[in-house]
């Protein structure tokens, strides 16, 4: 992995103010109220399975990765602190993983402060740009107050091999509503990476690379012939059959496929919703600026 990661060069319109509510997709808005009409749900995730994988995870990183900061791995630091300021929120610890998978994901529970971990390969994988629009995704997650149900679908899988049969029946049905809800905070948090990089090619590009990219073939891949591809996906779903295919095909899925996504954000950048954020707030990044953020997680 290069440690040296240069920052963007163009300006950014710095968000302040930025509200979860000013970006959430609606999709994620109507699968958050759904989940919050199941009784009892947030109190067991905070106080059963909360405690459990916070420790899990801490120690997990404590041990096999690497902790970034100004003085290990400071580019990847800057791009953060950057992609955190832009988005108003202060910036969560950055951890650097090995692992051959592409991922990054990130954890918040218990009003402690949250963390972010990022793969290398993913990290291999991308541009600065890239990388910045995958941090700026995770941040999105803790702008909108994801923690208590992204640390369920996380762990529900898990517990449903501890249940007895008719507890893994009921389990499973409630990882359906998770998976699904997941999928819809997903089309959020991309739109939180295109407010930070504020350039749609750039999470289109990230989003191509995750489905069908390499270190070796990257170079040569299309943006515009992958655009297309999403566009075609989208008349696949105009006809009956189409629509079942689709929706049995991301029916166990923690992400909507990559072509979906990219739709999604080309639809979003044209959108009267995301210039209005960008023209609102005039202010341009200064990285000596103070962060006005604020922890809100749980």
């Amino acid at each position: 992995m290069t440690e040296s990661v240069p920052l963007t060069m163009f300006s950014k319109t710095l968000l302040i103010g930025l509200k979860a509510d000013h970006f959430r997709h609606h999709l994620d808005l109507e699968a958050t109220n759904a989940l919050k009409q199941l009784p009892g749900l947030d109190v067991a995730i905070r106080n059963l399975l909360g405690p459990v994988a916070e420790q899990f995870f801490y120690l997990n990183n404590i041990a096999s990765s690497v902790l970034v900061g100004e003085n290990q791995l400071p580019d990847l630091h800057k791009l953060l602190l950057e992609a955190a300021r832009i988005l108003d929120i202060e910036a969560p610890q950055l951890y650097v993983q090995q692992n051959p998978i592409p991922n990054a994901y990130t954890f918040a529970m218990q009003g402690k402060q949250p963390f972010m971990v990022m793969h290398t390969s993913l990290i291999e994988l991308l541009t600065p740009q890239e990388i910045q629009a995958v941090m700026a995704h995770e941040l999105g997650h803790l702008k909108c107050d994801h923690g208590v149900y992204l640390t369920m679908a996380n762990l529900i899988v898990m517990g449903a091999s501890l249940l007895p049969l008719w507890g893994t029946v009921l389990t499973q049905s409630l990882q359906e509503r998770m998976l699904e809800w997941l999928r819809c905070a997903e089309l959020t948090c991309d739109r939180a990476a295109l407010l930070a990089v504020q350039d749609p090619r750039i999470v289109m590009s990230l989003l191509m690379k995750l489905a069908g990219g390499s270190p070796t073939l990257a170079p040569q891949l299309n943006l515009d012939a992958f655009i297309a591809q999403a566009r075609a996906y989208d008349a696949v779903g105009k006809t009956q059959l189409g629509e079942m295919l689709k929706t049995a095909q991301t029916a166990q899925l923690t992400h909507p496929v990559p072509v979906l996504r990219a739709r999604e954000i080309d639809r979003w950048a044209s959108s009267h919703n995301y210039q209005s954020l960008l023209q609102k707030n005039k202010t341009h990044y200064n990285n000596q600026a103070d962060r006005t953020g604020k922890w809100r997680n749980w």
